[in-house]
């Protein structure tokens, strides 16, 4: 059987393949796909310690609580900035992916090619302590790589980029291992401060990251086409001078040059990999193309942008949302076989 043939299904059926993104987390169950599909994001009465909201329903209480309730994102950059609140998240997240039921599953979690070791250990003990008997980590662009679809389990080639929340994997793989990577801390949230920075130098109007997020998603672009200098968007926030609510009206030209700066860090990590690229690998890849993933690839352009740069066609993955969790789902499902892309990165109760 290939490498991604499936083994009995009824022996994995509470294994899980996460991605625990900075901005989203997503939860793949052995024998039933993709089953939760969340915002990073917790909500915690500060007074008690009880756990108020978590996902979407957190999401939406950002910026619009009292002072005793605190609503956060426990991952910054791909990695736990507050610990405990992160294992409170991800044994929330465990127990609705399995019906509510406490289980003690196996679990494959994709993490950034450039975390430290202790970065790694802390999601490895939030995953144990929020339930799981044993924990394997793989680095997110071959997670990515393996849910878009790659080969790269063949001598070929494939170079992918995975723009996620937090940070942005970029990856030259082969024969099932990696060749080239880097690892930036410039992503979506980089995006999304750079407007809010763009509307409070240039608008003297301060928005929060929700507005920032949505201005991205509306009319951000990176790069130039006819239909982003005719988008427009009235965007709501406080006038920096009088603290009054204030609207102005902004173009989409304006926001893909406030996202400038950011995305022109991506572009140089991009050609860091490719010259360091060996040749005959590098030649596979002008022939097959890049691939994106990560919710960065939907910014409009962003494949434009890479092609122009580095000369080769960039195609955006099928479910670039969706690639990484994919991906660990693979990875579960011919764990045998795989062994060897945790190289001693795996942990039990």
């Amino acid at each position: 059987m290939g490498l991604f043939g499936f083994f009995n299904q009824s022996s994995l059926s509470r294994d899980m393949g996460i991605d625990l993104g900075t901005a989203n987390t997503l939860v793949f169950v052995s024998g039933k796909g993709i089953v939760l599909q969340e915002p990073s994001v917790i909500a915690i009465d500060s007074k008690d310690k009880q756990t108020l909201a978590v996902g979407e329903d957190a999401k939406k209480m950002l910026g619009r609580t009292p002072g005793s309730v605190v609503v956060s994102r426990p991952l910054r950059n791909g990695v736990i900035a507050d610990f405990d609140t992160a294992e409170l998240m991800l044994k929330h997240f465990i127990q609705r992916a399995n019906g509510g039921r406490t289980v003690n599953p196996r679990i494959v979690v994709g993490i950034p090619s450039g975390v430290t070791g202790v970065e790694q250990q802390a999601l490895m003990n939030a995953a144990l302590r929020a339930g799981a008997r044993e924990v394997h980590v793989v680095d997110e662009p071959l997670a990515a790589a393996i849910g878009a679809g790659l080969p790269v389990t063949e001598p070929i080639g494939n170079m992918i980029i995975d723009i996620g929340g937090g940070t942005t994997e970029i990856a030259v793989l082969s024969y099932n291992g990696t060749v080239e990577s880097e690892s930036v801390r410039v992503a979506g949230d980089e995006l999304n401060e750079a407007i809010i920075h763009y509307m409070k130098k240039i608008h003297n109007m301060i928005i929060g990251e929700r507005t920032a997020e949505e201005v991205k998603i509306r009319i951000g672009s990176a790069y130039p086409t006819r239909n982003d200098d005719d988008a427009v968007m009235e965007v709501r926030g406080l006038h920096l001078l009088s603290g009054l609510p204030r609207t102005v009206t902004i173009k989409g030209p304006e926001i893909r040059e406030s996202m400038s700066e950011p995305l022109l860090v991506i572009i140089e990590a991009v050609k860091r990999t490719l010259e360091r690229t060996p040749p005959e690998l590098a030649a596979d890849i002008v022939d097959r193309g890049i691939m994106l993933a990560g919710g960065g690839a939907l910014l409009r352009g962003i494949n434009t942008l890479i092609s122009h740069e580095t000369g080769i066609i960039t195609h955006i993955a099928d479910e670039p949302l969706n690639c990484v969790v994919l991906g660990t789902g693979k990875v579960l499902e011919n764990f045998n076989q795989m062994e060897r892309v945790f190289s001693g990165r795996s942990q039990h109760q």
